[in-house]
């Protein structure tokens, strides 16, 4: 139960311009999102070059991608990280471990999965969950929000 790279491909909305609002739109520098470093952990290489995309058009900074649990731990070692996309399901692994890690931290991640928040065993099940394929609007939208409960603790 997924999507495949040419099903996720055909469904993603075109931007329309050189982001996701409307033709024309910019990241402004004061936009929480610009240089926000959002570390990106999806197997499927085609989403995360689509995310990653989408991403850069926000004006994030984007580490990764991660295509293994493992290599997305030592990203979290190894660079500064605002906030997380994670995959649940990576090459087979649940991506539960690092979002261990990024909780223990306070850092805010989302969920981007097919199955929805059903997937999401607890204690992540409370957070929030993009499902596949989901509009650039509505990653814009759970990013802004994660990074601003961030900014409030």
């Amino acid at each position: 139960m997924g999507w495949s790279s040419s099903e996720w491909a055909a469904s993603h909305e075109p931007s329309g311009g050189p982001g996701p609002g409307p033709k024309g739109w910019r990241a402004r520098g004061d936009d929480l999102l610009v240089n926000a470093r959002i570390l990106v952990v999806e197997d499927e290489m085609l989403v995360a070059a689509l995310l990653e995309d989408r991403l850069a058009a926000l004006g994030c900074r984007v580490i990764g991608p991660a295509t293994a649990v493992a290599e997305a731990l030592e990203l979290l070692k190894a660079e500064e990280i605002d906030a997380a996309v994670l995959d649940v399901n990576i090459g087979g692994e649940k991506v539960f471990p690092v979002a261990d890690v990024l909780a223990a931290r306070n850092i805010p991640f989302l969920f981007a999965t097919a199955y929805g928040s059903a997937g999401v065993a607890p204690p992540h099940n409370r957070r929030e969950v993009l499902d596949k394929p989901y509009q650039t609007r509505a990653l814009e939208h759970a990013l802004r929000s994660a990074l601003q409960s961030r900014q409030r603790h």
